[in-house]
């Protein structure tokens, strides 16, 4: 089906193996399955394709619907693939009854003497292969173990053929094919036998997955049409790859394959989701910074990539074992730096970050707070979040964006920060002293602190500048702060002449 035919309803499916946490990679089959989906206005099924017993864990299982809740894109039809093994087994005796599968009794193979490939790859074992019904029937009946396999066709000029939305027409001689199994010898069945009985029988439309699927296609067009099934449409993404060009994974490249590192790092789940659809794909207009309403909206097969996708991440430093990392950091299970991050999520972030109403983010920014140990009403948090709004760039940034507001004694701070450009010791003590007067009176409101902090600059004949820094450092502890007016505002008359007197005794000792 071209892509310019209209869908009618597709069903999709995210089928993922709970052998390992959610990978960026997978998170990105979902999105673009859960996309076309809501685009064409049809199913999207989540399927956990967890035959595998030796290697599932709940541990996984655990980390792909922690990561997908955080997507919070959700899915129409759930199934397991472990509830559904009776129906792989009918679908394989099904095709074993039209002559197109056989049973092998032989070993697994291994040793030269079966490698019958062009290539020397082993296709088939032409004992099994050609072993008589009644021959097979009896060394089964009489409890002979054994593997079902697929009977690949072999004549001259067999082609296996599927045309794929991203990568094209693909061919394949069929010669070229093991014979592949569809049962094991202990009767389980095989990925792809599974894999395309549950895909035959949820009616699946389109089968949206990574290009390291390519060459597995071939072998499912076989067991589609063997099974009386129309073969879904194909549309399979390009990888996601390091820098260096090597694929994703965990064991090389870390935490940030993962899902939920992103989240446990500060990224909004719409920021995180606009970031990976622009892994491969791009809309015709190529818009950057999308809602999620836009994504859904401009989404489609064409608009995919062939080329692999990078993701420009740095590799994380190794802490220093004299380095002691911050409680509120180990707290929040975050297993990299800002700089880790590909530059452009973090962009995304930010501009997502600064999209929100303010109710929103301040919303999402106190329960971080709140983990990192800090005293924060919701009250105080909505007064603060207009003030780091434009200053972060992940929401764990509330943690040093923001701090000052909610502990009742600033960290230690060099008392040098108070002296401005061109000032000194002497300056920093007149021009507190005198804030200290006008602050005792003033309303905390931005326009008198503003009008009433101008105008004692003027009378010390001071510039303004000179004036505001080290107000600034006394209340926040650092020069790098919101505005100031505001900042005063929100910590109120109390706290900030606390603060300014405290100053005030840091440097009086250096006058």
């Amino acid at each position: 089906m071209p892509e310019s035919t209209p869908v009618t309803k597709p069903r999709v499916r995210f089928a993922p193996s709970p052998t390992g946490f959610l990978h960026v990679g997978s998170a990105r089959t979902f999105i673009f399955n859960w996309l076309y989906a809501r685009h064409n206005g049809g199913t999207m099924i989540l399927r956990l394709d967890d035959t595998d017993v030796e290697r599932n864990t709940q541990a996984s299982v655990d980390s792909i619907f922690d990561g997908l809740k955080w997507l919070n894109l959700g899915w129409d039809e759930e199934y397991k693939q472990s509830e559904r093994i009776d129906l792989h087994r009918r679908t394989a005796w099904a095709i074993f009854e039209k002559g197109l599968a056989y049973r092998d009794f032989t070993p697994a193979h291994a040793g030269d003497a079966e490698k019958s490939g062009a290539q020397g790859t082993w296709l088939f074992n032409p004992g099994a292969r050609e072993l008589s019904k009644e021959e097979s029937d009896r060394r089964a009946a009489a409890g002979e173990p054994f593997a079902l396999r697929f009977r690949v066709l072999r004549e001259v000029g067999q082609m296996v053929r599927f045309n794929d939305a991203v990568y094209g027409e693909q061919v394949k001689s069929a010669a070229d094919i093991e014979d592949f199994a569809l049962l094991r010898s202990d009767g389980m069945p095989t990925y792809h036998l599974a894999s395309c009985a549950d895909d035959a029988d949820l009616r699946i439309s389109h089968i949206i997955r990574g290009q390291d699927h390519l060459t597995n296609t071939f072998k499912h067009v076989l067991i589609f049409e063997a099974a009386g099934s129309m073969p879904p449409r194909f549309a399979h993404l390009p990888l996601l790859v390091a820098p260096d060009g090597t694929k994703l994974s965990k064991r090389r490249h870390g935490p940030v394959v993962s899902v939920t590192t992103y989240r446990d790092a500060g990224f909004l789940s719409e920021a995180f989701i606009n970031f990976l659809c622009l892994l491969g794909w791009s809309p015709k207009d190529n818009r950057e910074n999308m809602s999620l309403p836009e994504l859904i909206e401009t989404f489609s097969l064409e608009g995919i990539n062939r080329s692999n996708a990078v993701v420009n991440f740095k590799e994380p430093v190794a802490t220093p074992p004299d380095v002691v990392v911050p409680r509120e950091a180990r707290d929040l299970g975050v297993a990299a730096t800002e700089e880790t991050f590909d530059p452009k999520a973090l962009w995304l972030n930010a501009e997502h970050i600064r999209g929100l109403p303010v109710e929103d983010l301040s919303a999402r920014l106190l329960p971080i707070a709140l983990a990192a140990g800090f005293k924060v009403t919701r009250e105080k948090m909505w007064q603060v979040t207009p003030l780091i709004r434009e200053r972060i760039k992940l929401l764990r940034d509330v943690l040093t964006a923001a701090d000052f507001f909610f502990v009742d004694q600033l960290p230690p701070y060099d008392p040098a920060e108070l002296i401005p450009q061109k000032g000194d010791a002497a300056l920093v003590l007149k021009v507190l002293a005198r804030a200290l007067e006008v602050l005792a009176n003033v309303e905390f409101k931005h326009a008198p602190l503003d009008q009433s902090l101008r105008a004692a600059a003027q009378e010390l004949g001071v510039k303004a500048g000179q004036m505001f820094q080290p107000i600034r450092v006394a209340v926040c502890g650092r020069k790098n702060a919101p505005p100031l007016f505001e900042t005063l505002e929100v910590l109120g008359r109390e706290t900030t002449l606390a603060r300014i007197e405290q100053a005030l005794e840091k440097i009086e000792p250096s006058i």
